[in-house]
């Protein structure tokens, strides 16, 4: 508790230096309101959810939506605006110390999503353990597997992480990806990409007819 304590006070004292005492004040207010708002979830789901200090901001919520549901978070896990984490059935979601999720991302747990310390996961990004059974007329309409996200990743804006997945320590994963398989350690994972055009014959200045 002494090492969060003096780990907030440096914090701070940097942040007074680079911005100014007001604007942090106003920034800090919010993170003491997200701080809140994890203690709020922690005690709705008090025998499913582990933590540290974390936040968890405006319209971002957890659902969890059975007893045998884990959920584990470090250490200044900080959760952006608009962010949803729904759990169900023995899923077991693993966000790791100073993880960092933004602005309008989804993550859907129903075996298991495991996401290394000093993550960072930019706007707009999906992560599923599981796929919709429409092969196989069988009682479980659900696939699943796993998501394993390893330390000091960077994930881009628009990624599409999904189930049966395991990337590396220090990856990189560009911006609109889709990511299936195996992403290696210390590498930069893009989908390739071919731009294409088609000319168009003006007939009449508002109307346009393809060749």
């Amino acid at each position: 508790m002494i090492s969060i304590i003096i780990k907030v006070i440096k914090t701070l004292s940097s942040q007074v230096r680079d911005r100014g005492i007001y604007y942090v004040l106003l920034m800090n207010m919010s993170h003491i309101i997200g701080v809140l708002r994890g203690y709020f979830y922690k005690l709705l789901y008090l025998k499913n959810i582990k933590s540290s200090i974390y936040s968890l901001q405006s319209k971002s919520s957890i659902e969890i939506f059975n007893e045998n549901s884990k959920v584990y978070i470090g250490k200044f896990v900080f959760i952006r605006k608009n962010v949803s984490i729904r759990i169900d059935f023995n899923g077991e979601l693993s966000l790791g110390d100073n993880v960092f999720i933004n602005d309008n991302c989804t993550i859907n747990c129903v075996s298991k999503v495991s996401i290394g310390e000093n993550t960072k996961i930019a706007p707009n990004v999906c992560i599923n353990d599981h796929d919709h059974n429409f092969k196989y007329n069988s009682g479980d309409h659900l696939i699943r597997g796993n998501v394993v996200i390893g330390k000091n990743v960077w994930i881009g804006s628009n990624v599409v992480i999904l189930m049966n997945t395991t990337i590396g320590d220090n990856a990189v994963i560009a911006a609109g990806s889709v990511v299936k398989g195996e992403v290696p350690p210390n590498t930069l994972f893009f989908n390739k990409r071919e731009k294409s055009y088609k000319s168009i014959l003006i007939q009449d200045e508002n109307v346009y007819k393809a060749n």
